[in-house]
């Protein structure tokens, strides 16, 4: 089960935050800087998988943008490692500028892939078919 998913830019910085267990605000604080600091300090040579606490950190790099997604000890690595890069194509084929000015549509097409921590699609055409009706509605 994915516990949460962030985004974060190089200066540490969190960009977008969904947490898919209850954790209390100040221990999200607490636990962003940490695992922030964990990934930013790690070379490009080295795993992309970091046991941290009671869980398993996954992320990848893109530019100067870092995806982490926390997991429980029985999800798959290799799965999430995929699902982090099918989520950034999905972005790169909705958006045609930057994409922190749209946070409202980064959360729906994260929202259509993962629901209760658990990922539900992977198909590009269906996560992005409510963008696009909501896209024609604010056309008319």
């Amino acid at each position: 089960m994915i516990k949460f998913f962030l985004m974060v830019n190089k200066q540490g910085q969190t960009r977008l935050s969904r947490y898919y267990e209850h954790v209390e605000i100040h221990k999200r604080t607490m636990l962003e800087a940490e695992v922030i600091k964990n990934c930013l300090s790690r070379s490009r040579e080295q795993c992309s998988f970091i046991e941290y606490k009671d869980f398993k950190l996954v992320y990848r790099q893109y530019a100067a943008l870092f995806i982490v997604v926390g997991i429980n000890e029985t999800e798959n690595e290799m799965a999430v490692y995929e699902l982090i890069h099918n989520f950034v194509e999905v972005l790169d084929r909705y958006f045609s500028r930057v994409i922190m000015f749209n946070l409202d549509r980064v959360h729906i097409i994260l929202d259509e892939m993962v629901l209760n921590g658990c990922i539900v699609e992977t198909n590009k055409n269906r996560i992005l078919a409510p963008l696009f009706v909501l896209d024609k509605m604010a056309e008319s």
